[in-house]
């Protein structure tokens, strides 16, 4: 549960029951801006020369303004026409979190294991989760039509509600009870998801998402989550 430290803008928690007990049996985060330090639409929008219209949209999706999937729709729609090998110049510019790797690792050795929800793109998870034994992963995916994005998405998109189903059914088939499971993200996409845990974490988050969690951590230092929990 929070604590009065919160209101005094300190990254403090009481964690409680099979979490505090037994550890986490599954850790559930974002990617963009959180397990990651940047949003993936915007390095791609920056090679169709629309990373600052991109960005404003992502805002406001990010702030709960805007319908995620009409802002999804809108973003991509401005990558029409892009050479999908740019992609690979994109997946060369991610970087980590610091602490994200850590935090994973951490995780394992305890025993529990390890999703990525991502609003963001396969293209540029999928490899990632790979290289780091990520245990889950889900992400939108792009079309791509003589090898050129199209400016639409293929399959269900991964909104809100989709980042929470996905973290129950992973529960679910790992037999890991929701008490045990952590939820870290950064935008209102994920507040469904952090409801959904034992334990959310706001991580260097919009407003309305550290109002919302059960935890926040306001400085950059994914592995700070454990501190949440006693780990």
């Amino acid at each position: 549960m929070r604590t009065p430290a919160i209101a005094l803008g300190v990254d403090a928690a009481l964690t409680t029951g099979p979490l505090a007990a037994d550890g986490v049996g599954l850790l559930v985060t974002d990617v963009d801006s959180t397990f990651i330090t940047a949003e993936v639409i915007e390095l791609i929008a920056e090679h169709a020369g629309t990373r600052e219209q991109v960005a404003e949209v992502t805002e406001r999706a990010m702030r709960g303004e805007l319908d995620f999937a009409a802002s999804l729709r809108e973003r991509v729609a401005t990558l029409a026409g892009l050479d999908a090998a740019v992609l690979e110049e994109v997946r060369a510019a991610v970087t980590l979190t610091p602490g994200a790797r850590e935090l994973v690792e951490a995780v394992h050795a305890g025993g529990g294991r390890v999703g990525l929800v991502s609003g963001g793109f396969a293209e540029i998870v999928d490899p990632l989760a790979r290289s780091l034994g990520i245990d889950h992963v889900v992400a939108n995916r792009l079309e791509v039509d003589g090898g050129r994005l199209t400016g639409r998405t293929v399959g269900p998109v991964i909104d809100r509600a989709a980042k929470a189903a996905h973290l129950r059914a992973w529960a679910r088939a790992d037999g890991v009870p929701l008490e045990r499971v952590v939820a870290v993200g950064d935008g209102a996409n994920d507040l469904s998801m952090l409801a959904a845990a034992g334990l959310g974490v706001a991580f260097c988050a919009k407003p309305i998402v550290k109002t919302e969690a059960d935890a926040a951590v306001g400085f950059p230092r994914l592995d700070a989550v454990l501190g949440l929990v006693g780990r």
